[in-house]
């Protein structure tokens, strides 16, 4: 079921629609259809043209990203947990390039909590994927280099997304409130299937996304697309979670 949802996802967004459309534009194409291949293209670069269009990331990611303000000061708790994101194994490569950035932007955000308590665990979690190392072994090598304290950490080595996380998590922390840090996109998703749960979350959201970039090659660009990918991800998710009941 995990693979089947990543499978179903990951065709459900803006790129590879596109690519669709405009390879049935190619079909009608070689078929000497012109008139709908003239459509397809039409749509197709409609399609690209749309979801890289700045307004139209920050339309969609701003409802997600703004259901919890950024916790700019640190209550007092025992726990912090900071979701997993994803990683590569390279030796030859410092911890920082191994990590990817969403993870790097969300461990630091974990930290600076940390760095204002005293007597708390940092969790770390995120299974290991295709990779030899798991993602959460990767954050703890990373939190350790940044100035953590080794007994501080807690590593969850098995979860394979944000509902497994809620149920770790649960055994460590049981009733008692802890900070929950995640992107800012995914935090209002993160936020419901941990309190379905039963948890008490307080919410952390960093790496905000949907801002006005007021450079002249950001209107129109591949970052746009991406934001929007990350949107619908999320949008994808909840709807996933509704029906299934979380």
């Amino acid at each position: 079921m995990f693979l089947l949802k990543k499978l179903i996802s990951a065709f459900l967004l803006p790129i590879p629609i596109g690519l669709f459309l405009l390879l049935i534009s190619f079909i009608y194409l070689m078929f000497n259809s012109y008139k709908k291949a003239k459509i397809f293209l039409f749509l197709g670069l409609s399609w690209f043209l749309f979801f890289s269009f700045q307004p139209i990331s920050n339309a969609l990611l701003a409802p997600l990203e703004n259901t919890h303000k950024a916790l700019l000061e640190t209550p007092k708790v025992n726990y912090i947990l900071v979701l997993g994101s994803g990683h590569k194994s390279d030796e030859n490569l410092s911890i920082t390039s191994q990590v990817k950035m969403v993870g790097i932007n969300r461990l630091v955000e974990g930290i600076r909590h940390y760095k204002n308590l005293e007597n708390v665990k940092l969790i770390v979690s995120g299974y290991s994927s295709n990779d030899e190392n798991s993602h959460a072994l990767m954050q703890e090598k990373l939190a350790i280099s940044l100035g953590v304290n080794p007994n501080d950490i807690i590593r969850l080595d098995t979860p394979k997304d944000t509902k497994e996380e809620a149920i770790e998590v649960k055994k460590i922390v049981g009733n008692n409130k802890f900070i929950l840090v995640t992107s800012a996109s995914h935090i209002k998703r993160a936020v419901l299937l941990f309190e379905k749960k039963g948890l008490n979350v307080i919410a952390s959201p960093t790496n905000h996304l949907a801002y006005e970039d007021d450079s002249y090659s950001s209107y129109f660009s591949g970052k746009n697309i991406r934001n929007c990918e990350t949107a619908i991800h999320e949008y994808l998710g909840l709807l996933y979670s509704y029906l299934t009941s979380f």
